[in-house]
């Protein structure tokens, strides 16, 4: 490449990834940005002097959370500080490419790292997806710690959120949330932040579309490996709770956020028993005392 074409690359570069930046203050503020914001505010996920680890798989959901947070910090009146980090658990050099394409696109300054997870987990039998989620976990928590940061950003959004509700109700027997921040349980005090907690996927979808972006998927070694059959069973389920929802927002267009409250309008005095750090209470423990009245 020229010069004189590398520096219409260049141009072309910005000009593009400005559009995007734009959009997310227009087009799709109010699915989008305003979303993002409330999260923030809402559940308190961002202070002063934080030091925020934004995690990047390379997918849709988190390459936009990675946009959202820099026009944060353009535009928000307390100082805090980011770094854009993706770690490569052993993809193809192809899946690299694209990461890093895209970031180059969209222009997020990424610090990639590598990782071996991928082969050590490749001869496991027994939930390898399980194992792999885990390792990751480990590693971005570590490399955030080594960048000197207090918190990590992952980037799951109002579908997730609402998918794990179910799926625990009508597979585990139990009344769970994917919560909007938690503190991590082996790093200090690392904690964990979903500042993407109130967006919904069809509008990453429809901003990811509107771009014409292309992200990664599932890029790992065991997602056609029918061997595994627990994973394929856990992602069958989510397929099934996805079109579950689907059926039943056609008879109940407010489904989804009537899923989404049913875990903040919680009543202890109408359930028959509930754990609380790790301690099982009944609902007969308290009821000789008056407290099962109508």
């Amino acid at each position: 490449m020229t010069m004189n074409e590398n520096m219409t690359q260049v141009s072309e570069n910005k000009a593009d990834y400005l559009d995007i930046e734009q959009d997310l203050r227009k087009r799709h503020r109010k699915k989008l940005w305003c979303r993002f914001t409330k999260a923030i505010r809402d559940y308190d996920l961002i202070q002063e002097g934080d030091r925020i680890a934004v995690c990047i798989s390379g997918g849709k959901d988190s390459m936009l959370m990675a946009k959202l947070f820099q026009e944060l910090k353009r535009h928000n009146k307390f100082d805090f500080d980011l770094k854009f980090i993706v770690m490569d658990p052993g993809y193809v050099p192809e899946n690299r490419q694209l990461i890093e394409n895209n970031a180059r696109r969209l222009n997020i300054p990424i610090t990639v790292f590598e990782s071996d997870i991928f082969e050590s987990v490749f001869q496991i039998e027994n939930s390898p997806c399980y194992l792999c989620a885990r390792m990751r976990r480990g590693h971005l928590y570590s490399k955030a710690e080594e960048l000197g940061c207090n918190k990590i950003a992952l980037g799951h959004h109002f579908d997730d959120v609402i998918e794990t509700i179910l799926m625990g109700m009508l597979y585990g027997g139990q009344v769970q949330t994917m919560m909007p921040k938690l503190h991590s349980t082996n790093f200090g005090e690392m904690e964990l932040i979903r500042p993407m907690y109130l967006i919904r996927e069809e509008s990453i979808k429809a901003w990811r579309d509107y771009h014409n972006l292309t992200f990664l998927q599932c890029a790992c070694k065991f997602t056609e490996n029918s061997v595994f059959v627990n994973e394929h069973e856990n992602a069958s389920k989510r397929r099934e709770v996805k079109q579950l929802i689907k059926q039943l927002k056609k008879v109940n267009p407010f489904v989804e956020n009537n899923i989404f409250k049913s875990v903040e309008n919680v009543n202890l005095s109408t359930v028959i028993a509930y754990k609380q750090n790790g301690v099982k209470h009944h609902f007969l423990d308290g009821y000789d005392q008056g407290k099962g009245k109508e």
